[in-house]
């Protein structure tokens, strides 16, 4: 299942499907299915324009990045804080050494930022290697020298070191959870990524508090024309597409509860 939500994914994402379309479009023309041809170029175009020249992707995103606020009045005292990898460049680190992070680093700066506020909170990183060959330190395994670097203790943290999806960190932070007595715990992931995360862990029947951060948009987007920005246009839509197809993907699979999880 992991290789195959992988390899659907490297074909899925806008820009590969734009491809795609541009090679159909271009073997109709040598089939001489000119009208066919046509469809699938104007679907490449599209598709291209959109992800590239307007707000969707941003528009798309923030729906997700507020569906789950962060608590106006935070609780007085927690007993767990669980954060979701996928922060680390872990190849980078591998090759180059030291703590190297990409854009959501925020997830472990803010883990470290609960963690002094709540001293007597167990920490639990959940994340594997998630890359194909399998070959790098997961996020759970780089946390250690992250954490100990800021003074936090060893023994405050729980390491879940081998999912490489979203639905094996609910399911092995589930059985770890249930091993040290702990529940209710805040849920520290991307806001993005949020309704996915939380909608898997309810499944599961694990209570989390949304603890969400790492927000790629102001909220306020509109849906509108954007030419002064389409690197980022299609960076935004890419994330965008690929969290509402997971959204989709494990409300038909029967790992979620509602497809938009509130």
């Amino acid at each position: 299942m992991f290789l195959a939500s992988k390899l659907f994914w490297l074909l899925a994402q806008p820009l590969s499907l734009v491809f795609v379309c541009l090679i159909v479009a271009i073997l109709l023309d040598a089939a001489g299915l000119e009208r066919t041809r046509g469809f699938f170029s104007a679907l490449a175009v599209t598709i291209l324009f959109l992800t590239l020249f307007t707000s969707t992707g941003g528009y798309l995103l923030q729906s997700l990045e507020n569906r789950f606020p962060r608590p106006a009045n935070p609780p007085a005292d927690v007993s767990c804080i669980v954060i979701l990898g996928g922060a680390f460049e872990n190849e980078v680190m591998a090759a180059r050494g030291g703590m190297e992070f990409n854009q959501s680093a925020d997830r472990f700066i803010e883990g470290l930022r609960l963690a002094r506020l709540y001293p007597d909170a167990r920490i639990l990183v959940s994340g594997g290697d998630g890359s194909f060959s399998g070959a790098y330190a997961g996020d759970a395994e780089a946390s250690m020298a992250f954490f100990s670097t800021f003074g936090i203790e060893p023994e405050r943290l729980i390491r879940e070191k081998t999912s490489r999806t979203t639905f094996e960190n609910a399911t092995n932070t589930k059985a770890l959870l249930e091993q040290n007595g702990l529940s209710d715990c805040l849920l520290v992931t991307s806001a993005f990524h949020m309704p996915r995360s939380v909608g898997l862990f309810r499944k599961l029947g694990i209570g989390v508090i949304p603890w969400p951060v790492d927000y790629r948009t102001s909220g306020r987007l509109t849906l509108w024309p954007d030419f002064s920005q389409p690197s980022l246009n299609a960076q935004l839509t890419t994330t965008a597409i690929r969290e509402w197809t997971g959204l989709l993907a494990h409300y038909i699979g029967g790992r979620t509860h509602a497809i938009f999880p509130k």
